[in-house]
């Protein structure tokens, strides 16, 4: 297993050597029938000489581009056909030494990432070269599909379809476009049926197709008679698709019919001046909606992308939906997903923030990588433009701030040229070739970016992280992370975030016994970060006390559980206070419209910003954002010793709730004061205050009360069932609790058809109870919670098959009591 241990390092010859991929085959059919053949690589990674009977068809150096390849003259009945790869990191490094007249930095990453230089130079998936949360592994091979085809007059190359609504004609309409290679010499005339049975609205067209590649564009106004549904995100309405069928009769006599599916959604970036403050919004409309923004960052899942499966992208995405999120952002260090994870995505309404593939660096502008990249960005936005989960594509990942905040100390007199490169790459290219082939969606430069300020500005700012426009990237892992304040009150924050390790049962299968320990060399070896290892324990540090356990091994499991735990409670208290700064305009800061934290899945198993671990187990974080991203909370937080609670929504109607506030000290189960408030208008789509109180108030009321002796829970309570998960408020740091008492946690296990029920009970309040069930895959109902009651019921639904005894037997129960 590469994974296992020090694998990573002591394959590096792999990555170094070069290799050949070959094979014989046999053609499936009479060549002489057919008057053109391609040789057809969906994704070459990356940099080949492609042959066929030894002649030499073309090369290849873009793993994001699709090769087609005329072989109609030099394939046989019997062929051999050879892909020699270049070694991508000799590649890079040569094209960089080729790049004489200015360097473009960063030449290589830091030395804790174990890494190679001048990924910026090669056009591969630049986390293969490491990241801070990965290994280096780079790749070289056929990483997506090959085939040959054959035909005759003419075939088609692309097919995509994006909806309009005509606000003048009250209409919505659909723009077809259709990408064809001709064969013969003169144009092919004919017709083209567009039928959408279930709209009643069927379309014929007639279409010349000119010799060569090119590309026909069909305007299809949908039956006004009918209604259409709309596909709305997670959580704010249904995800609908219509059955479409375009069938292209050419007089040639050939017919292509292509079945695909027909979404209608709009999507506007909206960036306008607010009342009483500087700056521009910057937030998303769907359907004429405002939609607060609420997700996690996607990176490629595995580092071989051939082991990434349906299955696996699946429950990756399918658990981002149950911690009702309704966006992802797929980051533009990685790769540009599949088919599969775009169609998942629009099935179970997950919006996609879209980057292109370039990060933290700066890159070359010669002829030849533009018109690769070009090439690339053509190739992408054709095949992914027809998807309405994605709702935003963005030039680069932070290389606008990389420029801005001179992140390679550049010299002030040199900086000119890099900045010319920068509008040349983003701006002159890729956002041309955009804006040319889709106008259904925005587009930005970099994130963060200021948005039309950077436009206004030149498209570099002077400072991209202004929380008066775009958005923001935000890190800080020395301040107390329990401290709003410390939190930038941004348009709009689409990466945040904090570390913590994998649970033991994911490091298990890719260690051994002496690498059991926080500060094991292997520990070391998988901290990709610099300090990382120390800054968790930092942040654990402010308010919980750190293991002392004598056995090694209970050190370290106590060890991972507080890092999770700290990691939870930090991005709980960011995440809140970006969803209770949504209607709210402070000093000229707020209307937060979106919180996407860093980040959703891991790449390998080792300590990271990852809710998910690799495998899909879910981290306590991601039990956290169940709650913390639910359609209807309430968040409280303090400020100058006076408590505040706010009803957060994202429902469509303004609902009449009860709040229920209840204080218990921590040595009883018993409350020792609760606090109903009856008619709370909680307003749909917003955040408003509904609570107010000093600290001093609230413990003077609940008698015995001390800041170190108490703890706050509350909740939202609606007709029919509408309830908000119970939310904490901690009074004092809990190494400071006053009270806590050792617990006697215990579960039994029982089945019901498909799922598990634990029912826990315990002796005493327990803070963050976490059920652990090792390698088992599924989830739990809840998980990582304050238990304040005797008993509690915790499903737990399996992803394979399992039995009571086998979860019995791995179960193990912690809570903040048990580290020693």
């Amino acid at each position: 297993d590469p994974y296992y241990r020090f694998n990573d390092v002591m394959y590096r010859w792999i990555s170094l050597d070069n290799w050949t991929y070959s094979r014989t085959f046999k053609t499936p059919f009479d060549i002489r029938k057919w008057q053109k053949v391609n040789l057809v690589f969906e994704g070459v990674d990356t940099v080949a000489e492609i042959l066929i009977n030894n002649m030499t068809l073309g090369r290849t150096d873009n793993m994001f581009n699709r090769y087609s390849f005329d072989i109609t003259n030099v394939i046989k009945e019997v062929n051999f056909v050879e892909v020699r790869f270049l070694s991508a990191v000799s590649y890079a490094a040569e094209q960089s030494r080729c790049h004489k007249a200015y360097s473009i930095p960063p030449a290589c990453p830091p030395p804790v990432q174990k890494g190679e230089c001048h990924a910026n130079f090669i056009r591969k998936e630049q986390c293969s070269f490491s990241w801070d949360w990965g290994p280096s592994f780079p790749t070289q091979g056929i990483w997506k599909d090959v085939r040959i085809e054959a035909y005759n007059h003419y075939h088609l190359i692309y097919f995509s379809s994006t909806s309009f609504f005509v606000k003048s004609a009250w209409q919505w309409s659909l723009e077809i476009e259709s990408v064809f290679d001709v064969v013969s010499s003169k144009p092919i005339a004919g017709l083209a049926i567009v039928n959408i049975p279930k709209l009643q609205t069927q379309q014929t067209f007639s279409v010349k197709l000119q010799p060569g590649e090119g590309s026909i564009v069909l305007l299809v106004n949908i039956n006004k008679s009918s209604t259409v549904e709309a596909w709305w995100p997670n959580g704010h309405g249904k995800q609908t698709g219509y059955n479409m069928t375009t069938t292209f009769i050419m007089e040639a006599g050939h017919q292509i019919e292509k079945v695909s599916k027909a979404y209608f959604r709009t999507v506007e970036l909206v960036q306008e001046p607010i009342p009483g403050s500087p700056g521009l919004s910057f937030y998303f409309r769907i359907n004429g909606r405002p939609i607060f923004i609420k997700g996690s960052n996607w990176i490629p899942a595995d580092s071989f992308q051939d082991r990434v499966t349906y299955d696996k992208l699946w429950l990756l995405l399918k658990s981002a939906a149950d911690a009702n999120m309704n966006a992802l952002r797929v980051w533009g260090g990685g790769v540009y997903e599949q088919d599969e994870f775009y169609n998942i995505c629009d099935e179970i309404g997950i919006m996609i923030w879209q980057d292109f593939m370039f990060a933290c660096a700066l890159y070359p502008t010669d002829q030849n990588y533009l018109e690769s990249v070009r090439a690339e960005v053509s190739h992408q936005v054709r095949r992914l433009k027809s998807h309405p989960s994605i709702i935003l594509w963005s030039g680069n990942n932070e290389n606008e701030a990389a420029i801005a905040s001179n992140w390679f100390s550049i010299p002030y007199a040199d900086r000119e040229v890099y900045m010319k490169d920068y509008v040349m790459l983003y701006v002159k290219n890729i956002r041309e070739i955009v804006l040319a082939e889709d106008k259904s969606r925005p587009f930005i430069t970099s994130s963060p970016t200021n948005g039309l300020e950077s436009v206004k500005e030149g498209w570099l700012s002077q400072n991209p992280y202004d929380t008066h426009y775009g958005d923001t990237h935000f890190y800080d892992y020395s301040s107390d992370c329990w401290n709003w304040t410390t939190y930038p009150k941004t348009r709009f924050a689409s990466e945040y975030g904090f570390q913590s390790w994998p649970s033991f049962s994911t490091i298990e299968k890719v260690s051994s016994t002496e690498d059991w320990s926080y500060t094991s060399n292997f520990s070391l070896h998988r901290q990709h970060h610099e300090n990382g290892n120390d800054q968790m324990l930092q942040q654990i540090g402010y308010h919980f006390k750190l293991p002392r356990s004598t056995d090694p091994i209970k050190q370290f499991k106590d060890t991972i559980y507080l890092t999770q735990v700290m990691q939870a409670q930090c991005i709980k208290t960011e995440t809140e206070f970006y969803r209770f700064s949504r209607s709210e305009i402070i000093k000229g800061e707020g209307h937060t419209m979106g919180a996407l934290y860093w980040q959703l899945n891991d790449i390998w198993q080792a300590p990271s910003w990852a809710s998910l671990e690799y495998g899909g187990k879910w981290k306590l974080l991601h039990y956290f954002a169940q709650n913390f991203f639910a359609s209807l909370l309430p968040v409280a937080y303090e400020d100058k010793g006076v408590l505040y609670i706010y009803g957060v929504s994202d429902l469509h109607v303004d609902h009449k709730l009860t709040l229920r506030v209840v204080v218990h000290t921590w040595s009883s189960l018993e409350p020792i004061c609760t606090l109903a408030r009856d008619d709370v208008t909680v307003k749909a789509q917003s955040a408003v205050l509904i609570y107010k109180e000093s600290i001093n108030n609230l413990l003077e009321r609940c008698r015995n009360c001390t800041r170190k002796s108490c703890v706050i829970t509350f909740c939202l309570v609606g007709e029919a069932g509408l309830q908000s998960p119970t939310n904490h408020h901690f009074l004092s740091s809990l190494k400071d609790a006053v009270g806590l008492e050792k617990t006697q946690l215990s579960a039994s296990v029982t089945q019901q058809d498909d799922i598990y029920v634990f029912v826990l009970q315990t002796t005493a309040i327990a803070p963050f109870v976490s059920l652990d069930v090792g390698s088992i895959k599924g989830r739990f109902s809840d998980n990582g919670f304050l238990m304040t009651e005797k008993k509690k019921a915790i499903a737990f639904y399996p992803w394979e098959p399992t039995s009571v005894e086998e979860l019995e037997k791995s179960l193990t129960l912690t809570s903040l009591v048990d580290v020693v």
